[in-house]
């Protein structure tokens, strides 16, 4: 979901690991040189998604990397199936006071423009959950944990899947 962390930790994640970070939604936006919110706006969000699935692909093919999809693109089954193919998919999975702390006042996320933002992303999250729930692992977030205090759960949680870390193998 927006505000779990997704961009923060997996860069935190990628140095840890000496790994490249990728984020789906810059090279998106790098790719047709505007915004994800310009996106939306101009082309709308089924094209969006369909140039998302594609971005993904090309991403997930060129290198072993940590990469950081926007919230909406694990809910397509082709991207989870692609993920769950070319590595595995770690869910952040932050309840809605977490959420709604770091998003709140951000004006860049398209899909919170609406006349009751926080009663969107309660829905969103809602809808959106049995998606996440077919991530490989699933990681909670707690309300004052920090940046490396994730990471290192989330190292953890790859450690004890096993055969995902080189270290592992």
């Amino acid at each position: 979901m927006m505000g779990a962390g997704k961009s923060a930790i997996g860069k935190a994640l990628a140095l840890r690991l000496n790994v490249p970070f990728l984020d789906s939604d810059m090279e998106i936006e790098k790719a047709a040189d505007r915004s994800i919110a310009e996106i939306f706006q101009r082309d709308g969000e089924a094209f969006f998604r369909a140039k998302e699935s594609q971005v993904i692909e090309r991403l997930l093919l060129n290198e072993r990397c940590i990469l950081s999809t926007g919230g909406g693109a694990f809910l397509t089954p082709e991207n989870r199936r692609m993920i769950a193919s070319n590595g595995i998919a770690v869910w952040l999975k932050a309840d809605t006071a977490i959420l709604w702390s770091r998003v709140k006042h951000k004006g860049t996320r398209p899909l919170l423009q609406t006349e009751n933002p926080y009663q969107t992303l309660v829905d969103l999250a809602q809808a959106r959950e049995p998606a996440y729930a077919e991530a490989g692992l699933i990681v909670e977030a707690e309300m004052d944990m920090s940046i490396d205090e994730m990471t290192s759960k989330v190292i953890r949680a790859l450690r004890a899947h096993g055969g995902i870390l080189e270290d592992d193998q």
